[in-house]
């Protein structure tokens, strides 16, 4: 093998080697120790294990251990399902059982699809040296411009309609999105405060539409008229199970994120501007240029994960549809080392919290906020790798870690 295929093969090998080798082992460990302290609180929190305690210490020890399992045990039922209950229903081979039984899974997957949209958008912004702060808003517009597209335009097929709908949710995003990239390019305004300020333009405007040009007349309360069938991404399952096509286009957009950010040319002068913009300049790469299409991109993406949401699962727009996906992109593009394989793997596990989070505040009275701060303890542990390493005594990674640069911090 002659030294240009080196050369060629080295970035890509380079690049796997410091995400699975060394990111995947501190993120896996990061995840073990969140959920361990979260098995902590939770059962220091319970008056059971402090009543426990006062009988002797070994049967508060116990209780203890028991009311952070059992607390775990139905987080696990609640997002993919009893084993148990699986089992019987396969052998009574009933049909809507079987699908009872299966759905937290697939409810798991439905809740992870916008978080994938999501977190594609805020790693890509992340790769360019942006940080796109308004995900959020950008959701909001994607959504309201997915359902006009969904109700309003008539008489085509579905497998026209469908990516018509969803163009058109990304089509929103991006507009909201190349505004604050272009103000950045052009005057230097900041693409954080921007973003923000362009969130509550985007929340406020969208329920004007609701209250009046987009909503539904039949109804008192504000809402859009359903959409049409022909625009609702087709379902795999009958009723209970809600999961849809938007999971696989979530899928094939990381895919094709991930080919445009490491097997191409732009991709490439993407990534140099956000390492290093003035290494970037002085190699002739258009800066502007650069930062308008990643944020006008990371819109895109944000907006389809509003479209998915009107036309695979309300099939309608509400007021505040959306609880916080594009905050919590923010987290788990950061949890996923901005690479679209890793927000995959994020967008599952906050997929999955998610959806375990309810099942276990009915079953053992644990509040779902215990899922926010588990959360926010795993992506501590993340941000700080080297506290991971200090406790499982690691060795240092020979490549340096994968770390978020954002140019647009720099002076």
């Amino acid at each position: 093998m002659d030294k240009s295929e080196n050369t060629q093969k080295k970035p890509l090998s380079v690049f796997w080697d410091e995400f699975s080798r060394s990111n995947i082992l501190v993120i896996i460990l990061a995840v073990f120790t969140g959920i361990v302290l979260g098995g902590v609180l939770v059962a220091f929190t319970t008056n059971e294990v402090y009543d426990a305690f006062r009988v002797s210490f070994w049967n508060g020890l116990g209780t203890a251990i028991r009311t952070a399992w059992n607390t775990y045990v139905s987080l696990f039922t609640g997002s993919v399902g009893d084993p148990q209950r699986i089992s019987r229903a396969f052998e009574s081979g009933d049909p809507l059982a079987i699908r009872r039984a299966i759905n937290p899974f697939f409810e798991s997957l439905v809740q992870s699809t916008p978080y994938i949209f999501g977190g594609l958008a805020v790693a890509l912004g992340f790769r360019a040296g942006l940080f796109n702060i308004g995900v959020e808003g950008q959701i909001f517009i994607g959504a309201a411009t997915g359902v006009w597209a969904g109700y309003a335009l008539t008489g085509l097929p579905a497998f026209i309609h469908i990516p018509v709908a969803m163009l058109f949710g990304a089509l929103g995003g991006a507009i909201w999105g190349f505004v604050p990239g272009l103000l950045k390019a052009k005057t230097g305004a900041h693409e954080v405060i921007v973003t923000i300020m362009m969130n509550y333009i985007a929340f406020r405007l969208v329920d004007w539409l609701l209250k009046f040009p987009m909503k539904d007349p039949t109804e008192f309360t504000p809402k859009t008229p359903w959409i049409l069938s022909t625009a609702q991404l087709p379902r795999f399952f009958d009723t209970p199970i809600r999961f849809h096509l938007g999971f696989f286009i979530a899928v094939l957009m990381a895919v094709l994120v991930y080919l445009l950010l490491f097997k191409t040319t732009w991709g490439f002068e993407l990534r140099t501007v956000g390492s290093n913009p003035n290494a970037a300049r002085y190699a002739g790469i258009k800066i502007t240029m650069a930062t308008v299409v990643a944020m006008t991109l990371s819109g895109a993406l944000a907006g389809m994960a509003g479209a998915n949401e009107v036309l695979g699962v309300n099939y309608r727009l509400l007021p505040a549809f959306s609880s916080g996906y594009g905050f919590d992109s923010i987290a788990l593009a950061l949890l996923g080392k901005t690479h679209p394989l890793g927000v995959i793997l994020s967008s599952l596990l906050f997929g999955f919290l998610r959806n375990g989070a309810r099942s276990m505040q009915l079953a053992v009275g644990v509040p779902i906020d215990i899922v926010s701060i588990l959360q926010a303890v795993i992506l501590a542990f993340i941000a700080a790798p080297a506290i991971i390493r200090t406790i499982y005594r690691l060795r240092e990674p020979k490549h340096k870690e994968d770390l978020v640069t954002l140019g647009s911090w720099k002076g």
